[in-house]
């Protein structure tokens, strides 16, 4: 197959469209925008949907509950696996490609999802769905990266992030309707429209941009060693997360991923066509972006994985209603992501990441002070200041990853980017919920013997892990007055929250602090990168 050679900017980050005259609407650069708006949408979108949908998957596949989890699980497993490898494919085989292919099969295996009657087949055509959304993820970024030279990469990748928050957010609502009004399946057979817009318009405006350096071997041992270390992690991070502590299982599961994660590294030094090229990481500012997205996606995971169950289980509020005092972090990362464009091409993107991480900081210290009397005027507040420091966290850090490295790795780079998401949400999760339940095994007890009041034989672990989500143990546990009992229970709770919430603001201040080094100005010209159009 002929290709026509064009030239991209010579200086790294301004990788955009070649300089040969651009024919009808192929590779049009806000068209390309709104292509990949739709992919990532629709990718967006099933993340959070699915979630609403489990009751009802559960009692029609007549699931258990650990069953259930796999639906969820399955997919989070696939796509962290794969994600730095799909980039690479993007890399060597062209990022529309890999878009479309991963277009065409998630929306053919949501069809089949939503058709199949068995608990596993779900679940097995969910971990195919995660294939094919690991391969569409990286591409966006890719294709982006090549649309826009680096001066108006800024607002597209701004864009982009508004979308995914306003996707994510619209999930459980847009699933609640389906489900109550058609049923489980329509969550995924909501793909289909949104997939043959994603086909339609990508087969019409992406174009691909290639690097003129002949890719090398596929790094097939990489892939299999990275991509099972990840699997791994996430999959012993997700013990902590559903159990509220670290067990046999869990430690059996990080161990064995940080011995592939060591091999890998060591792989990669060895190898003479790398998966990631360890030469990535000698660019301070890719690697402050990546470090940035971690501290970013922690605190964004890791903080309303706790603070639903404050919500709902201290407050009392119903699903609907704590979905409102969230509105807020939703909306203002929506708003706030184009002013943290305009602000990162004026200044760069290190003011904007060290100042995003900051507020983040402080929103999420001022999140630990709310109590079981605390108002939605306090809540939301708290919530509007998350929003503001998460805007421009996520377009800085996604501006300093795809832009430090040169052409031909930007797949590798956006998946990097998505995999530093991934993992930071799974740390942030299995993070706060772990400090939650430890302060609970450990408060729980003490508290009820200053009262006099005595736990039935055999039932602690039962009322710990009750209090660890804001509930009181059954009655019948613990020989205490069931308003006293709900009283301590809140109040142990709390303290838990308190801890798991500095906890994560600490992250986001080392985050910043680790922002610093990214130097002043514009993302820089650290690579040159010269690219060929298909």
């Amino acid at each position: 197959m002929s290709r026509a050679t064009g030239h991209t900017a010579a200086a790294e980050g301004q990788g955009g469209p070649p300089s040969q005259p651009r024919r009808g609407v192929r590779g049009h650069p806000w068209l390309t925008l709104l292509t990949l708006s739709v992919g990532a949408m629709m990718v967006s979108l099933d993340g959070t949907i699915v979630t609403v949908a489990q009751p009802a998957m559960q009692a029609d596949l007549d699931a258990s509950l650990t069953g259930i989890q796999w639906v969820t699980n399955g997919y989070l497993l696939a796509v962290a696996a794969l994600l730095i490898a799909a980039g690479r494919l993007g890399d060597r085989y062209g990022h529309r490609t890999v878009f479309l292919v991963g277009a065409a099969g998630f929306t053919a295996a949501s069809v089949a999802i939503g058709a199949s009657g068995s608990l596993g087949w779900v679940i097995t055509l969910r971990v195919l769905q995660g294939v094919f959304g690991a391969l569409m993820q990286p591409a966006t970024l890719g294709l982006l990266r090549t649309a826009f030279p680096a001066e108006r990469l800024n607002m597209p990748i701004a864009v982009r992030s508004a979308v995914i928050a306003a996707s994510t957010a619209a999930g459980p609502v847009v699933g609640g309707l389906l489900v109550e009004h058609a049923s489980w399946s329509w969550v995924f057979f909501l793909n289909v429209p949104l997939g043959a817009i994603a086909l339609a318009l990508g087969a019409t405006v992406l174009r691909d941009v290639r690097a003129e350096r002949p890719p090398g071997r596929l790094d097939l041992t990489g892939m299999a060693v990275l991509g099972a270390a990840l699997c791994l992690f996430v999959a012993g991070l997700a013990t902590v997360a559903d159990q509220g502590r670290p067990d046999g299982r869990t430690l059996a599961l990080l161990a064995a991923a940080l011995l592939l994660g060591a091999f890998f590294t060591w792989w990669e030094r060895r190898t003479p066509d790398p998966l990631v090229p360890p030469r990535l990481f000698r660019s301070v500012r890719f690697s402050v972006g990546v470090l940035a997205m971690l501290a970013m996606s922690f605190v964004m995971f890791g903080a309303p994985f706790v603070l639903i169950f404050y919500l709902q289980n201290v407050l009392g509020l119903a699903p609907a209603e704590s979905g409102v005092r969230v509105l807020g972090l939703t909306l203002l990362m929506i708003v706030g992501a184009p002013f943290a464009a305009m602000w990162i091409s004026r200044s760069g993107p290190r003011a904007p990441v060290v100042a995003g991480l900051l507020v983040t900081a402080a929103a999420m210290c001022a999140l630990s002070r709310l109590d079981a009397q605390s108002g939605t005027a306090e809540t939301t507040l708290c919530f509007l200041l998350l929003g503001l420091g998460f805007s421009p966290v996520m377009v800085g850090a996604t501006k300093l990853v795809i832009t430090s490295a040169p052409v031909e790795l930007s797949g590798v780079a956006g998946g990097m980017q998505q995999t530093a998401m991934q993992v930071g949400g799974s740390l942030g999760t299995a993070t706060a919920g772990a400090l939650v339940a430890a302060h609970a095994a450990s408060a729980l007890p003490a508290a009820l013997a200053a009262e006099g009041a005595r736990i039935a034989p055999g039932a602690l672990d039962t009322a710990v892990r009750a209090v660890a989500v804001g509930l009181a143990p059954e009655p019948g546990t613990v020989d205490m007055a069931h308003a006293a009992l709900t009283d301590i229970s809140r109040t142990v709770f709390l303290e838990g929250m308190q801890h798991a919430l500095l906890a994560t603001a600490a992250v986001a201040a080392l985050g910043a602090v680790a922002g610093l080094f990214a130097g002043p100005g514009r993302a820089g010209a650290e690579h040159p990168g010269r690219g060929r159009t298909k």
